[in-house]
């Protein structure tokens, strides 16, 4: 059963591929420890696709951020960059590149993203939230 308590863990990764695979690996045990196993599968998905843009798309580190309140898991990715990101278009299914924010958009209850700026450090996060239900 899940919590009702919220909680919220945070990953930092270093811009390397194997990132998005720790991330994902990461999420599973989070979720599977709060009791939301339900969730899992579109919820790895999802934080790669997030991760995966964040490495990929810039230089610097990233960080996953994950967290349960009132019913909703909010999953995350911060990046270095602060411009925003490509808007979620359509793809075909013999495409390679370009899918990860329309899978984002398809997948997920809502999403979106914020330019951030703290402690000097400027970027963005993409987030994208699941309903418990």
């Amino acid at each position: 059963m899940p919590e009702t308590e919220p909680w919220e863990y945070t990953l930092y990764i270093p811009n390397n591929l194997r990132a998005v695979t720790v991330a994902r690996r990461t999420l599973r045990l989070i979720l599977t420890m709060h009791g939301l196993i339900r969730l899992v599968d579109t919820a790895e998905l999802l934080a790669a696709e997030l991760v995966s843009n964040a490495v990929r798309h810039t230089k610097g580190p990233a960080a996953l951020r994950v967290r349960w309140a009132a019913g909703v898991l909010r999953i995350g990715a911060w990046d270095a960059d602060p411009g925003p990101p490509e808007p979620p278009g359509e793809f075909g299914p013999a495409e390679e590149e370009g899918r990860g924010l329309a899978l984002v958009k398809a997948c997920a209850d809502l999403w979106g993203w914020q330019p951030l700026a703290r402690h000097g450090n400027r970027g963005k996060f993409v987030w994208c939230e699941l309903g418990a239900a």
